[in-house]
């Protein structure tokens, strides 16, 4: 079986000199960026990131070995170890002086084990002692100290989205004291201890900085410590436990992920993915921590797809930094629940057109697929949809309101691709599933039945263009029966647009015009569509009714309604609107008369109407009412 790679390596990596006996190269993970120091930066330092602002190629003086080589958020500020007591630093801002200065370390005996800047002009030094926080005048190329902590320190991790450093702290090293980092203030966070599968005797450090990583996984902190070996002899793989670290509060032991063998790891997390590589069988485990196992504890996670190696790319001589990918749709075919496929598609950053891809499988599958998955499926679809709506309703009320007593500003929802509303449902899928010739037409109207359900249980106001498609679906096999019931019960919504649509069908079912009329009228806001429907079916005395049963007949056009039953060649009835309009002009006027604009009308259109048909048997009524015409437009 051909093999399928969920995960790639991005086509644009970072390219720098390899590391060599005259050229060392340092990753900054805050910045992401790579520095190739070359004779120790005396013939050169090129910095590579991911976008041409973060790189700069610039030389320094030798003054001995890099240990370490950072810049500040914006290459502001360079900062180097080449000791274990002091970090030198040198400006990169516009017109400040480019000579180095230097900073030791505050406390006695410490040997400084690397450095953390935090912001543009703020800096963290780590030693084997403590921490020292400093903000970095570069102007006056000197450091203020803001606050310090002693505390033994083994080793360190730093994640900069969160501005967190963890210490590694007792001599086994498993005790973890974090610090937050905030608008220059350091904050000492609870401490926390990594549960060690064996405890050695006598006690020894066991716990090494490559067992740890710091993440920010859904917006939340965690620690993840990589256990390579189980306490119990029945579960002897390895495994990845999760802390969540928070804010405020204490650390706990929240998530594991089990990896089912045993050997050497590393870890990445990819779109809130933590992808666990095992080196001996070159494959990589995909874990997400929002996916619950039914049959297992709630924070035991298996992988979510079996093992795949990353796709092949051909690696030359010269370094390269990427980042990794996770590629969706081979993911489909190789996690067959679909609820569960589904839950994991829309947690990912470029899911929407695999999502309605899926969609699009489930359906062609026919009764196959079974409505009951359908119906999970667009549930899960309209919660998230849903959610969006209801925080987009929140900002709006809110804007409106102007801003909240007490809290910050509401920030305006961000429409991921996980929004899969109506218009994309529409356009992607289902308008395409309703051609389909080799599925049951009753499957077809179930499912889009189906959706529609799932919008109004969601309260989601449905679309017309859904009822539409309904319609013409039931229209296209003859369903009219089913049509009216679907009326008849409200399952359709009524609407203006769909009333149109019920009048265009009656040459096909007859029935649709009183059921167009029904929708109208039930509307009470169509009211001149009603009139135009009748009208345009030569219904005048019914229009001139209805106007009446809804109290708008002093306001209609006597125009429009003389004009229609002018056409329809009946003189009585032509008469009898007439004097319907006089009888209104009296009312509303004290005179029959109608205003000027219509006399010329009057004379030139019935009067010359009703000369035309002189020669034929003309009933005595029309002939009493034309004198009285004629009498009434003399002068």
């Amino acid at each position: 079986m051909s093999e399928e790679h969920y995960l790639e390596l991005c086509e644009n990596p970072v390219q720098f000199e390899h590391a060599s006996s005259v050229n060392n190269v340092f990753f900054d993970e805050a910045n992401k960026q790579v520095f190739a120091v070359r004779s120790g930066g005396a013939t050169g330092v090129v910095v590579k990131g991911p976008d041409d602002k973060s790189s700069v190629a610039f030389r320094m003086d030798d003054k001995g070995e890099v240990k370490c080589i950072k810049f500040s958020i914006g290459n502001k500020i360079l900062a180097v170890q080449r000791t274990s007591k002091s970090v030198d630093f040198i400006n990169f801002i516009p017109d400040y002086p480019h000579t180095e200065f230097t900073q030791e370390c505050k406390t006695k005996n410490a040997n400084v084990l690397g450095f953390c800047w935090i912001n543009w002009n703020e800096i963290v030094f780590i030693t084997d002692q403590g921490i020292e926080f400093y903000q970095v005048f570069p102007d006056r190329r000197s450091l203020k100290l803001l606050k310090s902590q002693n505390i033994n320190v083994n080793w360190y991790q730093y994640c900069p989205e969160t501005a967190v450093i963890l210490l590694s702290t007792t001599v086994q090293g498993n005790v973890l004291q974090p610090f937050a980092f905030k608008s220059g203030t350091m904050s000492k966070m609870s401490k926390f201890e990594i549960e060690l599968p064996v405890v050695p005797k006598p006690a020894k450090l066991s716990l090494s900085e490559r067992d740890i990583a710091m993440a920010t996984i859904y917006g939340q902190l965690y620690v993840m410590y990589l256990k390579h070996h189980s306490r119990t002899a029945n579960s002897p793989s390895a495994e990845v436990v999760l802390y969540h670290l928070p804010r405020e509060g204490a650390c706990k032991k929240s998530h594991v992920l089990k990896l089912n063998t045993t050997g050497k790891f590393a870890l990445n997390i990819v779109d809130n993915l933590v992808v666990v590589h095992h080196q001996s069988s070159q494959t990589s485990l995909i874990f997400d921590i929002n996916l619950k196992e039914p049959d297992s504890a709630v924070n035991t996670h298996q992988p979510v797809l079996p093992a795949r190696s990353i796709h092949p790319y051909r690696i030359p001589l010269s370094g390269y930094l990427w980042y990794l990918q996770v590629k969706l749709p081979p993911t489909v075919n190789l996690l067959q629940d679909k609820g569960k496929l589904m839950d994991f598609l829309l947690r990912r950053r470029d899911c929407k057109m695999v999502i309605l891809s899926v969609c699009s499988q489930i359906l062609e599958g026919g009764e196959k697929g079974s409505l009951p998955i359908v119906a999970t499926v667009f549930d899960k679809l309209n919660q998230v949809y849903k959610d969006y709506l209801e925080a987009e309703q929140s900002y709006t009320v809110a804007m409106e309101s102007g801003p909240s007593r007490g809290s910050a500003a509401q920030k305006r929802p961000v429409r991921t691709q996980a929004v899969i509303d109506q218009s994309d449902m529409y356009t992607h899928v289902l308008s395409s599933f309703t051609e389909k010739k080799d599925i049951s037409h009753k499957f077809i109207i179930a499912v889009l039945m189906e959706y529609i359900r799932s919008l109004n249980q969601f309260q989601i106001t449905v679309q017309h263009y859904l009822y539409e498609l309904v319609i013409k679906t039931l229209v296209q096999h003859n369903l009219f029966y089913m049509l009216h019931q679907f009326l008849q019960y409200h399952v359709l919504s009524d609407s203006k647009p769909l009333a149109c649509l019920l009048l265009s069908l009656e040459s096909t079912y007859p029935p649709a015009h009183q059921l167009s009329l029904d929708m109208l009228k039930r509307l009470s806001t169509a009211n001149d569509e009603i009139v135009e429907v009748l009208l345009s079916k030569q219904q005048v005395l019914g229009a001139l009714r209805f106007i009446r049963s809804v109290g708008g007949h002093d306001n209609v056009s006597a125009r429009k309604f003389l004009d229609a039953a002018r056409q329809t060649g009946d003189q009585m009835l032509f008469y009898t609107v007439f004097r319907s309009f006089q009888q209104r002009n009296q009312r509303l006027r004290g005179s029959p008369s109608f205003n000027p604009g219509m006399k010329p009308y009057c004379c030139s259109q019935m009067f010359t109407s009703a000369l035309s048909r002189a020669s034929t048997t003309l009933s005595h009524n029309f002939i009493v009412w034309l004198i009285s015409f004629i009498l009434y437009l003399s002068p």
